[in-house]
């Protein structure tokens, strides 16, 4: 086979990854404030988003609200999938902004002045000697958006809940604490309180909607892997025509592989009527497990139409029964990325280049295995 003829492969897929030091969910929705309900810390040092701390405030009407130090720069855009979406970005100075996480388990305590001037205050000293039995998770990120422009993945290694045994916390808003949830099942033989965290999270996007030209890869034909910035693809040829097999992203935690099967063909050598279907599945570390689902192409003249819905939701690796019981009793772990659908329409230009509309719909229901 040849190998030194290079083409242009036009692939529809990428994911976005957001850098991200540690995390941190804290619920108090049965005692809830008159604007929130949880408050996220998040902690950044990176060149895209700055060093320090920033607190998602989730609010009583869904949408949240974002507390950052000064010395980030975050992208209020990334904001828009959470819940149904954001209502306002804050840059605030914070008595206090800590968060870590040690063999003892949490050690954070913030503390700022929410939009109203009221003082906002999370602490939690957890100090239990016994060994902490951490898991891999998809955060059920996405479950509350109404209009999401993206497919979240948070993918959260060395994931676990704050116990509530040895623990010292307290959420106080205005002066008021509030009671923070449990878990409604134990864990490990452990009451556990619902806040969660994980000192080794991957944030991802999946395809954020776009209007514009797709822009593709050059390959030679017959070479069997390529690169584009921080993308790599696995290529195979089926008469000359390129078929890609998956697409990974490298970053600082674990590389996230989508994987098609079978291969997803290059757009722009699709014979002119002509319908495909398949599979695909998106791995990151072992512990976390993947999500699968399945994807249609249906191409005509000068257009192309593709779907995809993550039909089969997530699959967790369960290694211990209070796990496998949690995520079956808790339906929404496994199933909320089975309500999203991606849909793309391509035209093809005079000029030979292909221009791409696409967007994300939530069905609004659970679908079935």
């Amino acid at each position: 086979m040849e190998t030194n003829q290079p083409i242009n492969i036009l692939f529809p897929f990428w994911i976005d990854i957001d850098p991200m030091e540690k995390l941190l969910l804290v619920n108090f929705e049965n005692d809830p404030d008159t604007t929130y309900v949880a408050f996220e810390p998040q902690v950044f040092n990176d060149p895209t988003n700055g060093v320090g701390h920033l607190l998602i405030g989730w609010r009583t009407d869904k949408k949240v609200d974002v507390y950052h130090q000064r010395s980030l720069n975050p992208d209020p855009s990334k904001y828009t999938i959470a819940g149904a979406g954001l209502n306002q970005m804050i840059p605030v100075d914070m008595d206090h902004a800590f968060f870590d996480v040690n063999d003892r388990g949490v050690q954070a305590h913030y503390r700022f002045a929410d939009v109203s001037g009221r003082t906002v205050e999370i602490s939690i000293k957890e100090r239990n000697a016994k060994k902490r039995k951490p898991f891999g998770l998809l955060a059920p990120m996405g479950d509350a958006a109404s209009n999401p422009r993206s497919l979240p993945l948070v993918l959260l290694q060395d994931f676990y809940f704050v116990r509530k045994n040895h623990t010292a916390l307290s959420v106080s808003i205005n002066n008021r604490s509030h009671t923070l949830d449990r878990l409604p099942v134990p864990l490990d033989w452990q009451q556990m309180i619902f806040a969660r965290y994980s000192p080794k999270p991957l944030i991802a996007t999946l395809n954020p909607a776009y209007s514009g030209i797709l822009e593709g890869f050059d390959a030679a034909i017959g070479q069997k892997t390529a690169e584009k910035g921080n993308r790599f693809y696995a290529i195979n040829w089926i008469d000359r025509h390129a078929h890609i097999k998956s697409i990974g992203i490298k970053n600082a935690i674990h590389p996230l592989t989508m994987s098609f099967s079978p291969s997803f063909p290059s757009l722009n050598s699709l014979p002119e009527n002509t319908q495909l279907k398949g599979g695909f599945r998106i791995s990151g570390h072992a512990s976390v497990g993947s999500i699968a689902g399945d994807y249609l192409i249906r191409s005509e003249k000068e257009t192309i139409g593709i779907t995809l819905v993550p039909s089969k939701g997530w699959k967790p690796k369960t290694t211990k029964f209070s796990t496998w019981f949690l995520f079956t009793v808790v339906r929404v772990f496994k199933k909320w990325p089975s309500t999203y659908r991606w849909e793309a329409a391509l035209q093809k230009r005079p000029d030979g280049s292909w221009h791409m509309q696409s967007k994300w719909i939530r069905t609004g229901k659970i679908l079935k295995d």
